[in-house]
C-alpha cells in the first residue's frame, strides 16, 4: 500500500513517516515547508518521496495522490497565536487546502483519509467537564474555526460521496521534533527547553488552565489504527488521555523529571486561548477500539530525553 502524508516533514506528521517506513510501507510526504522541517526526515529521507508545494494549490492536490491507497491529513498552520494575527492565511492552510485534497482524493480513488482536527473547535464549551464528540462547538480562535469547517468538509464528502474519512481531534499533543523555538511554539517544549537551560517557564495567565497533554507515538497509533478499523469512516473520534493537567502541575512534573525546581514567570494571558480542556475518550474506546497507551510521565521522559540529546541542549534550527 502506498500512503500520502500531508505535513510530513512537520512534527507529528514526521512521526507518523518514520512510524510506517518501520512498517515497511511506501510513503511520499507532501510538504510546503513552511512550518516542516526536512531535518525531521533524515532518518528515513532515502526511503521516502518527498514533493515540495501547497495544498491550497488544487493541481498540487491531484498531483500528490496519484496512486496513492491512504492519505494522513496533517499539514496546517498549527498554532492559535498565529491564526489570530492571521486568519487569512490560516484559512488558506486549514479549509482550501483540506477542501482541495478532499476533492483530489476523491477523485483518485483514495481508499481512506484521516484529517488531523483539533481540540480548539471546542472553544469554552461546557467550561468544566470532559468534551465529548457531540456537544456543541464554539470555536474561540480563527485556528479553531478552520479546523472545525474542515472537519464538517470530510464528514460532507463522506455523507454526499461515500468517500471513505475520519476526523481525529488531537489534544495538546507534545514529543520529540517539536519546535520549542517559534515564536508560537507549544507548551511542553517551551518548558522543557527553559528548564534544561536553567531558565524560567513562561506561563501565559495563572497556569490553572488544564490541558489534556497526550504524546505523539498514541497520535500516530491512532491514525494507523484508524485507516484499517471497519467503523472508523465518517466518524469524529478524541484522541487524547482523558485526563486534564494545570500548567502549574506540569511545570511540577517537569522540575521532578529533569531535577530542577524554578519557578515560572507569569505574563498575561492571550487571546483565543481556553480556559480548560480535556476529552471524553470513551466514543473511540468503544467504536475504535483505540486508546492511548503511552504515559504523559513516559512521553516527558521520552521528550525531555531527546532535548537533552541534541547538542548544548539546542534544538535544531
Amino acid at each position: 500500500m502506498k500512503y500520502l502524508v500531508t505535513g510530513g516533514a512537520g512534527f507529528i506528521g514526521s512521526s507518523i513517516v518514520s512510524a510506517l517506513i518501520d512498517q515497511g510501507q511506501d510513503v511520499r510526504v507532501a510538504d510546503n515547508f513552511s512550518t516542516g522541517r526536512i531535518h525531521n526526515l533524515a532518518d528515513v529521507q532515502d526511503s521516502i518521496e518527498i514533493v515540495k508545494g501547497d495544498l491550497a494549490e488544487l493541481d498540487y492536490a491531484h498531483k500528490v495522490v496519484d496512486d496513492v491507497d491512504y492519505v494522513i491529513h496533517q499539514a496546517a498552520i498549527p498554532s492559535v497565536p498565529r491564526s489570530v494575527v492571521d486568519p487569512i492565511g490560516n484559512n488558506q492552510s486549514g479549509v482550501i487546502a483540506t477542501l482541495n485534497l478532499l476533492v483530489a482524493a476523491r477523485d483518485a480513488g483514495v481508499l481512506r483519509m484521516t484529517y488531523a482536527s483539533s481540540s480548539s473547535i471546542y472553544g469554552e464549551a461546557r467550561d468544566r467537564g470532559p468534551k465529548t464528540e457531540d456537544m456543541l462547538s464554539v470555536p474561540l480562535s480563527p485556528y479553531g474555526v478552520s479546523k472545525l469547517a474542515s472537519e464538517q468538509y470530510c464528514m460532507a464528502f463522506y455523507t454526499v460521496y461515500g468517500f471513505e474519512v475520519v476526523a481525529l481531534r488531537y489534544f495538546n499533543v507534545f514529543g520529540p521534533r517539536q519546535d520549542p523555538e517559534s515564536e508560537y511554539a507549544a507548551v511542553i517544549p517551551r518548558f522543557i527547553t527553559a528548564l534544561l537551560k536553567g531558565n524560567a517557564p513562561k506561563i501565559y495567565g495563572d497556569g490553572e488552565q488544564t490541558r489534556d497533554f497526550t504524546y505523539v507515538g498514541n497520535i500516530v497509533n491512532a491514525n494507523i489504527h484508524a485507516l484499517d478499523h471497519p467503523e472508523a469512516p465518517g466518524q469524529i473520534f478524541n484522541i487524547a488521555m482523558g485526563s486534564g493537567s494545570s500548567l502549574n502541575d506540569l511545570v511540577k512534573m517537569l522540575h521532578k523529571l529533569i531535577g530542577v525546581n524554578i519557578n515560572p514567570d507569569y505574563a498575561e494571558a492571550r487571546p483565543g486561548d481556553i480556559r480548560h480542556s480535556y476529552a471524553d475518550v470513551s466514543k473511540a474506546l468503544n467504536i475504535l477500539q483505540f486508546k492511548a497507551e503511552i504515559s504523559v510521565v513516559d512521553g516527558l521522559q521520552n521528550t525531555i530525553d531527546w532535548y537533552r540529546s541534541l547538542n548544548d541542549n539546542k534544538t535544531p534550527k
